[in-house]
């Protein structure tokens, strides 16, 4: 049973389940891929998204998109697998570019200086168009 709270009431927020990452893929026009993620991009969630990247990148599309828009929070782990992707790309001979990336995000990749090493555009549409 969740503790009570100062008026006897009882406190669910904090026994309340995290929701999930969500990870879709799909084929974009001219050989590119799209990775949407929504949800929280942190060290509990992450697993499937990284997982998700790498598997594309091993694809060898034209290029990766990555649809950040329903991404609500991005702490440093979050931001290590978008970098680690970046680098396997890089790799690959493959760009990978951002697309629709919340001020959240955008925040974490300014405060860190990895705003400079990411193509970032303002829609997936943007990003697909290169």
């Amino acid at each position: 049973m969740p503790p009570d709270d100062d008026r006897g009431e009882a406190v669910l927020a904090a026994s309340l389940p995290r929701p999930d990452l969500l990870v879709e893929t799909r084929s974009g026009p001219d050989g590119t891929m799209v990775c949407v993620l929504a949800g929280d991009l942190d060290v509990e969630t992450l697993a499937p998204a990284a997982e998700a990247l790498a598997a594309l990148v091993a694809q060898r599309p034209t290029a990766v998109v990555v649809d950040l828009h329903g991404v609500g929070f991005c702490d440093s782990s979050g931001l290590n697998v978008l970098l680690r992707t970046r680098l396997a790309a890089e790799r690959q001979g493959l760009e990978l570019r951002l697309a629709a990336v919340p001020a959240t995000v955008m925040r974490v990749l300014d405060l860190t200086g990895a705003r400079t090493v990411f193509a970032i555009h303002e829609s997936v549409g943007a990003a697909l168009a290169g």
